[in-house]
């Protein structure tokens, strides 16, 4: 992740808390123990990952998904065959869990195949969070309000814990968009979403970040990128479909 100098005051800030969250008084001690614990580089990593999301954000993917991209992979494979979809970075949950809701209401044949949805993010943290499905009113603004009662259950601190059936749907876990082992350890997708992320690195993560989502992808298989973003400029390797309510990358059969 790239920070300019209009962000330093973010990077103090983070520094800052995390200083006081171990008791160390000086910078030159806590870079001291950033070097040599790793429990507390991955606590500096939480801090510094962004977690903007919400349900339903950016719908008009998932529209593709279950009109066009589901419809083509599901064509080169029998029924009760695995087709498997990847969220990352996927935050406290709100975006594979949507992924899950949209095909039970808008793909017919969402029980004819075993679809798999994993998450991942480089956060522990949010990981942890969306294991656990518990949002609050914001993350919800989105959704129809018989859709709020069909997949969520109301808590009486006001908060919402999504139904056992969705969590058990997905599987989450650890991954560096910009670490090629970690992501190989998740296999290979049908679908990657990743989005509103490649706007936060600098032109050398993007290149590395979109060689490893390209070995990710089955080929014939499609990546959907945020709305500001584009891989035009960063891999030809990628097929631009151009498609009603979405612009996707394919990766070639051959």
């Amino acid at each position: 992740m790239t920070f300019g100098e209009s962000k330093r005051y973010y990077i103090d800030r983070r520094v800052a808390e995390r200083m006081a969250a171990t008791g160390e008084p000086t910078f030159a001690g806590y870079f001291t123990r950033l070097r040599n614990r790793p429990e507390e580089l991955q606590a500096v990593i939480n801090a510094f990952a962004v977690n903007e999301t919400y349900f339903y954000r950016e719908a008009h993917q998932f529209d593709a998904l279950s009109t066009t991209l589901l419809p083509e992979i599901a064509a080169t494979r029998a029924p009760g065959e695995r087709i498997r979809l990847w969220s990352l970075p996927c935050s406290t949950g709100e975006e594979p869990y949507s992924i899950a809701m949209w095909l039970l209401e808008h793909w017919p044949m969402v029980d004819a195949y075993n679809i798999e949805i994993v998450g991942s993010d480089i956060d522990t943290g949010v990981l942890q969070a969306a294991k656990a499905g518990l949002y609050g009113e914001r993350a919800l603004a989105r959704l129809p309000a018989e859709m709020v009662e069909r997949y969520f259950e109301a808590l009486p601190d006001g908060r919402w814990r999504i139904i056992p059936d969705l969590v058990e749907s997905v599987a989450f876990s650890p991954a560096n968009l910009v670490d090629a082992s970690s992501l190989q350890a998740q296999g290979e997708f049908d679908v990657i979403f990743c989005r509103n992320v490649l706007i936060y690195f600098d032109d050398a993560a993007r290149r590395t970040a979109a060689e490893n989502l390209f070995a990710r992808l089955k080929p014939g298989g499609f990546l959907c990128l945020g709305h500001s973003e584009s891989m035009a400029r960063i891999d030809d390797r990628f097929e631009v479909r151009r498609l009603e309510t979405a612009i996707t990358y394919r990766r070639p059969l051959a």
